[in-house]
């Protein structure tokens, strides 16, 4: 175990294996299927969704050698025409056939030589199935490289998901420890089943006490009044401060900027804001870079550092005011993240732009709802919860 990190240990070997991506098995193992039909497939998700991980099962189960490229690989024209060349070229010696696996397309940047035009080049030529994984697959430098792929979404795994697996190695790894406990760190991991194995395994190995109660009592679901009561009146590290509370940190982060000008004045008045502007920073580059261990540092700036602001607690009483213009502008933009995935979704469907859709989309909403076209788009739960009202 000192050798082998637990991610690695208990990596899925077939598909069977892999939870909570039901939809993507099912879109590879098409893909890999109707091959040259389309001769590239590219994953996209947040970390720790198993993208490379499916990638080498699926050609596991379907007798295939993979032949893996990074995006390291893609910035020297010269050298990955000399890997790659005889990959495409070759048949495998002791399978079936192979799968070339390109991991990590979105860190190619634009200034590199061979990079996403390269890569191109390849899916137009290979003779061998292509599947390319990413985290944010979206950005402008890759769509070239979307209308040549067979895109599949793989989706970050729920908390409950996360704790379940954690249970399992719990038990294989013959640690005692309380279920609680293992729910925070799946909690904490935003879906990453890597980052919670990750940290699973620090725990494990530094045996660092804890300080999750292992007691039957569960304190009760905080609203968001109380948080800010004891983010303000108390002055702590409260790294586990917004644990209970249903709010991402993005709305907690809305409330405390409401309502700091309520509670510090002069140097502290500062200093909150200085630790909620960095808290900012790192929100931002989680948006950007789909960096979800960023996460931890946000929290840090946004609870602890705001809470340290002030060389000592403000007793007076005060009435905190929900965010107004900024609450409202951040709903908006969350119904129009919502409006712009279903328009992707049909936009690649009928071959027409997403700006077109986005543009009549209330035109559209009317046949959208109908559960045969909903079927066809593949729309999630939320979609379509979002198409009734």
């Amino acid at each position: 175990m000192k050798h082998t990190t637990l991610a690695e240990k208990y990596r899925p070997s077939s598909l069977k294996e892999i939870i909570g991506q039901e939809k993507a098995i099912f879109e590879v193992n098409e893909f890999l299927k109707n091959f040259p039909k389309k001769k590239a497939l590219l994953l996209h998700g947040p970390p720790g969704t198993g993208k490379t991980t499916l990638a080498i099962a699926a050609a596991k189960e379907n007798n295939l050698e993979v032949f893996e490229l990074n995006s390291s690989d893609l910035r020297n024209r010269a050298k990955l025409e000399e890997i790659l060349k005889p990959a495409t070229l070759q048949t495998s010696l002791f399978k079936k056939g192979k799968i070339i696996l390109v991991d990590e397309v979105d860190g190619v940047t634009g200034s590199d030589i061979g990079g996403i035009p390269e890569l191109i080049r390849i899916i137009e030529v290979s003779g061998w199935p292509i599947i390319i994984t990413g985290n944010d697959v979206w950005q402008s430098k890759l769509s070239q490289l979307r209308q040549k792929c067979k895109l599949v979404e793989m989706k970050a795994l729920t908390a409950e998901q996360i704790h379940l697996v954690l249970m399992k190695v719990a038990e294989k790894e013959n640690v005692k420890e309380n279920s609680h406990f293992l729910r925070q760190i799946a909690l904490k991991s935003q879906g990453d089943l890597r980052a919670a194995l990750n940290d699973f395994q620090l725990y494990v190995i530094d045996k660092e006490p804890t300080n999750i109660d292992s007691s039957d009592k569960r304190r009760k679901e905080q609203t968001i009044f109380n948080i800010l009561r004891v983010l303000f009146k108390e002055r702590n590290d409260f790294l586990d401060l917004f644990d209970e509370t249903d709010m991402s940190l993005d709305e907690v982060f809305l409330w405390i900027e409401e309502n700091i000008p309520r509670e510090y004045k002069d140097e502290a008045l500062f200093n909150a804001f200085d630790a909620l502007s960095h808290a900012d920073k790192f929100r931002g580059r989680i948006y950007r870079q789909q960096f979800w261990r960023f996460l931890l540092y946000q929290n840090a700036f946004q609870s602890a550092g705001v809470s340290y602001a002030k060389k000592r607690p403000n007793l007076g009483f005060v009435k905190y005011e929900s965010p107004k213009r900024i609450l409202t502008i951040w709903i908006n933009n969350q119904k129009n993240a919502k409006k712009k995935t279903i328009s992707q979704k049909y936009a690649r469907h009928v071959h027409c732009s997403v700006k077109r859709v986005m543009r009549d989309f209330e035109l559209l909403k009317p046949m959208m709802r109908q559960p045969i076209i909903q079927a066809q788009l593949r729309l999630e739960d939320d979609e379509i919860e979002f198409l009734k009202k």
